[in-house]
């Protein structure tokens, strides 16, 4: 519980996690990899959406 595990999200999940036992899962790109990661929004979207 509270572990951070730093490596191949693929590995370490089937090598160290139990099944069904993952509420959260945050992937970071890797960096100086040259490539373009940004997300393009339309125009037009309220500015006052919910979450």
């Amino acid at each position: 519980m509270n572990t951070l595990h730093y490596g191949d999200n693929l590995k370490i999940l089937r090598d160290y996690i139990k099944d069904e036992s993952v509420d959260l899962v945050y992937l970071d790109p890797p960096f100086n990899s040259n490539r373009n990661y940004s997300v393009l929004f339309r125009s037009g979207m309220s500015e006052n959406r919910s979450a």
